[in-house]
């Protein structure tokens, strides 16, 4: 006589077991249109799932993000399914869930077209009105062997052998498709609307370069049409932003094949760079960091002391000199603030000591994962490692999240998400460290008020973590900043203090950085902004233009002056029309465009609009200065 209880704490009694689609009626009648699927004691389950034992329970829909997964996974079948009966030599290997979508990986003896892909649709699209039935059976290694190899399916013959010999293997059956798969599924094809494939891509076996290139399809597959609509739009929105087009359109950098993953920053781009510098080492001044700076290229023992080295040596470049020793280009910029800090003696009276540093570090990902400025594999981060006792911990971690809040806030992102990493798996120190440590990042946000999420498992290697996941303007999520407490590498260094008792106690290390990646955060900035930026951060803030050659000194003067009160402006005194310009310089983004005639030159002023096209009329030039300082500050 099983005893469900539901989240809400209310339960049902049954007499005898039941499956969870009838569970789910007894709740509402109307629940059992939207399930998609079960949780049961905590595992995803179908629901024609048995329960004969007392179970906490809860149904998936769409808007649950597993119940989501669900329908993806799903579609992702429905897929091999049209694939299968459309082109029947197509073998199907994998079908995984990706965000916002799904893909499978056939072996099939020519590439799939555009057009292929829109049969495939359409086929799916037929498959899913008949409202095939979806069937989970569970059967031997041999009996699946058997049936698979029948099919002609040698891959799934080879996934089966692989799997462990206590492994339960469970094929899905819809119609004449059968797929090997550990699920659970949506009840039938009907429950599958809306849906789209996007395109084909080419995946190794595997994922190993030396096994036979497979096709891969991707399709995307959400709740209803309009949710699909609307992230089809934002996909639209997306590519008009992409950062890689708007750097080439607005020249800020480049990326050549002679140093892969590395920029190259053309004088615009290089300015944005180091703005972002400028604003940031103001900001650090203010909050009492110091800068420091720290080599590029350190000894293995280095390295190893602070397990980067068993950690992510496979991310590191390296190089052996003739004397036979091994140096490493840093991943990280930690030991070398953790080296500062042990050379000469440190009292408690000096603490925190909080240790900042625009570092050039070097991480190598493969070719595949290079992605324009997001991914990179030369880069610069915008570090800082803070010493402080223990009794200062939890307020150093307050007062960096309340730093981190208020920059983003002045570089237009006012949705920012917080995310708790606790340990790894493989990780160092003691799990009474790990205890301390988790609970400090967890108590200063409590006493902040500031809400939320846990990823179990997440934290860095040596110590917990806070990530700082900003939303943009078309509701993408970006995970940039990091607040990481450590103990663990002032211990493996054996750096300490000296407290008030005269005894050589350790500190403990925050590792803190808000941009992240320079890089990155600009490619984020360009796409949020769609290549607009903010008047303070934009390269060229304004551009001074003539009517006619006679008023070429004016111009240089109202630029010169505007140089000396820090804007930067530049002179457009070329032969063209004034609607050209301003329209050249409107595409590229300048914040302001001064137009000078006669009228202004005679008058001692300027015609000003902004990047939007308004007209801000006519401005004397001692007035230019307060316009900037007004319109051009962060402040």
């Amino acid at each position: 006589m099983p005893v469900i209880t539901l989240p809400d704490g209310a339960q049902r009694i049954f007499s005898e077991p039941v499956t969870a689609m009838l569970v789910a009626q007894s709740i509402s009648p109307g629940l059992v249109r939207n399930a998609l699927a079960a949780r049961i004691n905590g595992n995803l389950s179908d629901l024609a799932t048995p329960i004969d034992v007392d179970a906490q329970f809860a149904v998936l829909t769409e808007r649950d993000p597993d119940g989501l997964a669900v329908l993806r996974h799903s579609c992702a079948h429905l897929m091999a399914m049209a694939v299968k009966q459309l082109y029947p030599d197509a073998q199907v290997t994998i079908g995984p869930t990706v965000e916002d979508g799904f893909y499978y990986d056939f072996a099939y003896s020519r590439p799939f077209t555009p057009d292929d892909l829109g049969h495939i649709e359409q086929r799916m699209r037929e498959l899913a009105f008949a409202d095939i039935p979806v069937q989970r059976s569970e059967v031997s290694r041999e009996a699946a062997i058997g049936l698979f190899e029948s099919m002609g399916e040698n891959y799934k013959c080879e996934i089966i052998r692989d799997l462990p010999e206590d492994a339960t293997i469970s094929l899905y059956r819809q119609g004449d498709f059968v797929d090997l798969c550990r699920g659970p599924h949506v009840p039938s094809t009907g429950r599958l609307k809306a849906f789209k494939l996007m395109k084909v891509a080419g995946a190794y076996w595997r994922g190993d370069s030396s096994n036979i290139m497979l096709q891969r399809i991707y399709g995307t597959c959400w709740a209803d049409a309009k949710t699909l609509e609307d992230y089809l739009q934002r996909l639209e929105e997306a590519a008009k932003r992409d950062h890689r087009k708007l750097g080439a359109h607005l020249d800020l950098f480049h990326f050549d094949e002679c140093a892969p993953g590395s920029v190259f920053w053309h004088s615009k781009g290089w300015t944005l760079f180091q703005q972002l510098i400028t604003y940031m080492r103001q900001r650090q001044l203010d909050a009492g960091y110091e800068e420091v700076n720290t080599p590029d290229v350190m000894d293995r023992s280095l390295w190893e002391i602070s397990g980067h080295w068993s950690n992510y040596r496979d991310h590191m470049f390296t190089t052996e000199t003739e004397d036979g020793r091994t140096f490493a280009l840093k991943p990280m910029n930690c030991p070398g603030s953790v080296s500062i800090f042990a050379h000469g003696l440190k009292s408690y009276r000096d603490l925190p000591i909080r240790m900042a540093e625009f570092g050039k570090v070097h991480r190598y990902e493969p070719s595949g994962a290079l992605h324009g400025l997001m991914r990179v594999r030369h880069f610069t981060q915008d570090d800082a490692h803070i010493f402080c006792t223990l009794e200062q911990m939890q307020v150093e971690c307050e007062t960096v999240t309340r730093l981190i809040l208020d920059i983003y806030r002045d570089f237009g992102f006012s949705d920012v998400a917080i995310k708790l990493s606790t340990r790894p798996i493989n990780r160092i120190g003691s799990d009474e460290v790990w205890d301390r440590l988790e609970r400090a990042l967890s108590a200063s946000l409590d006493a902040m008020g500031l809400g939320y999420t846990t990823n179990p498992g997440e934290g860095a290697f040596y110590g917990p973590k806070l990530e700082f996941v900003l939303r943009d303007a078309i509701g993408r999520d970006w995970q940039c900043g990091t607040l990481q407490v450590d103990l663990n590498l002032p211990e493996r260094f054996d750096i300490g203090y000296i407290n008030e008792a005269g005894e050589r106690v350790r500190p403990v290390m925050l590792h803190r950085a808000l941009f992240g990646s320079l890089e990155r955060f600009i490619g984020i900035l360009i796409e949020h902004h769609a290549g607009t930026f903010p008047a303070w951060l934009a390269p060229i803030q304004t551009v001074v233009f003539s009517i006619t050659d006679a008023q070429t000194d004016y111009v240089h003067q109202v630029v010169d002056e505007l140089k000396n009160a820090g804007v930067r402006a530049i002179a457009d005194l070329r032969n063209e029309k004034v609607g050209f310009k301003v329209r050249e310089h409107t595409l590229q983004r300048v914040p302001y465009l001064l137009v000078v005639g006669e009228r202004e030159r005679n008058q001692g002023g300027v015609n000003v609009r902004d990047v939007k096209g308004k007209d801000l009329g006519y401005i004397a030039r001692e007035r230019l200065s307060e316009l900037f300082r007004a319109r051009a500050s962060t402040v």
